[in-house]
């Protein structure tokens, strides 16, 4: 059993987190520190702290990772973490970085969701040794799975999951290398602007559902009122809305939405 640190921050690291202590010695945990979120703007914890207390594993939170806060280790799993490692702490130690994407494809911040939103039919995971460019260190294993028609980004991120903690095996007990081979895209940030549905663009509108769901949400405006739309699906070229959340309400069939407007 190798001894390991892990740095996590997201869900989707905290996912790949539980899967690996159960296989793998997991020294600590690095994650962001806690935040304040929510209406109440009360401090929660990230989702790899909550994961990793819940596992009785050692939590290291600070603003910015020094070399003491990644000591006792020689591998290091990065996923979802959401700081820049400077270079003398990946001089510290082998970083194998968790990237749910066939990379060189959809580096950056959103690759699931801008995977989904580009109509992607097959996505993946990459193992790669993390470097100071984004996204850019040679990989170490790489697998690729089929999109189905009805996955929102939800159903993605829960099969990269089980699937990176398959490619860390052996990534992590005697990694090779081979550098990224093509063309990069770059997934940027998801803006307020990207969660906009038109529904005159049922196909597209699908999309945009399919990629916010369920940890962010596409907004429309449904019998004039804005509501968030989780889930959708198309009949005779039409988007037909299944479950909705109208502001400040619960999440909701759209049939229970309409019976309220009337």
């Amino acid at each position: 059993m190798t001894r390991i640190g892990v740095a996590a921050t997201a869900p989707f690291g905290a996912d790949v987190l539980e899967r690996l202590a159960a296989r793998h010695d997991v020294a600590w945990v690095l994650t962001r520190p806690d935040r304040p979120a929510g209406r109440g703007r009360k401090e929660r914890p990230p989702a790899a702290k909550e994961t990793a207390e819940r596992l009785g594993l050692e939590v290291r939170q600070p603003e910015r990772p020094s070399l003491g806060d990644v000591a006792g280790v020689d591998r290091i799993v990065l996923v979802a973490y959401g700081v820049l490692i400077p270079d003398d702490l990946l001089d510290a130690a082998l970083w194998l970085n968790v990237h749910p994407s066939l990379l060189p494809r959809w580096r950056g911040a959103a690759p699931v969701e801008r995977a989904l939103l580009a109509g992607d039919e097959e996505t993946g995971v990459s193992i790669i040794r993390l470097v100071h460019e984004l996204d850019a260190g040679p990989i170490a294993a790489q697998r690729a799975f089929a999109v189905g028609a009805d996955d929102d980004a939800g159903a993605v991120y829960a099969r990269g999951a089980e699937l990176a903690v398959e490619l860390l095996e052996q990534a992590l007990e005697s990694p090779t290398f081979r550098e990224q081979e093509g063309e990069p895209t770059y997934a940027e940030k998801i803006t307020a602007r990207d969660r906009v549905v038109d529904l005159a663009r049922p196909e597209d509108a699908l999309r945009r559902i399919r990629a916010l769901s369920p940890h962010i949400g596409a907004r429309a405006e449904l019998d004039g009122r804005p509501v968030t739309i989780w889930r959708a699906r198309i009949d005779d070229g039409a988007l037909v809305p299944l479950e909705v959340q109208p502001d400040g309400r619960r999440r909701m069939t759209y049939e229970e939405f309409f019976r309220g407007l009337r």
